[in-house]
């Protein structure tokens, strides 16, 4: 049989059961989990999109030169 584990998380370097926290404790520990959810997604978001801008930046400047080298 499995042992008995408690989920805990660490606080200030501090482990606390989850079980022993109050409803107001559980519901900040929920929001922090869901906030760092989200920041990870908007970090992964800010990297497509900085991925995008820079391939049409590139994707300008080559048709820019093009147009160049055809007037002259």
């Amino acid at each position: 049989m499995a042992k008995d584990e408690k989920k805990t998380i660490t606080v200030n370097d501090q482990a606390h059961n989850l079980e022993d926290l109050n409803d107001q404790q559980v519901a900040m520990v929920n929001h922090l989990q869901d906030l760092e959810r989200k920041l990870s997604n908007a970090r992964f978001n800010v990297d497509q999109l900085t991925v995008g801008r820079e391939a049409f930046i590139r994707l300008l400047e080559e048709s820019l030169s093009q147009v160049e080298v055809a007037a002259e």
